[in-house]
């Protein structure tokens, strides 16, 4: 199931609604955020349907509890919830930046991977760790649960401006050894995010330019860098 928050383009919300993407098609389901549905059990009452090209994506998770980024099953960093930037978004910056993409896991239900979406993590390298890194996570452009998506079998490619500039596939990673590890002697909570490891660095990314990350079967998180 691919999952997603949207509102219509002529009515913009901050949180939005939470759908469901059924090919050209978004149907509205009866859930305050995507972590009350997935916890919820799946189901929801249907409302209306929206045709794709006249709904704006939003970030699935608008607030993750926590974020943990992994560079292996046992190593994470946490990062800031606040950095949250949805499909479409700017990011403001007047330096050239360097982008990390990853898959992101989504925990749901007792503390139980439900979900994988696209991570971009934005650098910049003219800040000292961890501040290079601490100002735009770019999240979406949907969740697709678990029984529909395997992570390991997928390639992120990366477009600057329509162009290719990476064909990253992703590597091999225990998604649940790494929630396990996550979740020893604290609490996993429904929207947190588990990041996998980046397949690579692309940099000197430029403002003005539209960067895309495109994975099959999740789709395309596109954002601007600046303006």
């Amino acid at each position: 199931m691919r999952l997603c928050m949207f509102h219509p383009v002529g009515h913009p919300m901050e949180r939005g609604w939470v759908g469901r993407v059924d090919g050209d098609r978004v149907v509205h389901l009866a859930a305050q955020t995507l972590q009350s549905f997935i916890t919820g059990g799946g189901s929801a009452r249907e409302h209306a349907e929206y045709p794709l090209a006249e709904v704006q994506l939003l970030a699935p998770v608008l607030h993750p509890p926590a974020i943990r980024v992994f560079d292996d099953a046992s190593s994470f960093a946490f990062a800031n919830p606040a950095a949250i930037r949805g499909p479409g978004s700017e990011i403001a910056d007047d330096v050239a930046l360097a982008l990390a993409p990853r898959i992101a896991g989504v925990i749901g239900a007792e503390g139980a991977l439900a979900a994988f979406t696209i991570l971009a993590e934005w650098r910049d390298p003219a800040r000292r760790p961890p501040k290079d890194r601490d100002f735009a996570l770019g999240l979406g452009p949907v969740a697709v649960t678990t029984d529909a998506f395997d992570p390991g079998a997928c390639v992120q490619v990366v477009r600057i401006d329509g162009v290719e500039h990476a064909r990253l596939p992703v590597g091999a990673f225990d998604w649940e050894a790494a929630a396990a590890f996550a979740a020893e002697r604290t609490r996993l909570y429904a929207g947190d995010l588990v990041a996998g490891p980046s397949c690579g660095l692309v940099d000197e990314i430029v403002r003005g330019t539209v960067v895309d990350i495109a994975v099959d079967g999740i789709g395309m998180l596109a954002q601007r860098i600046g303006s």
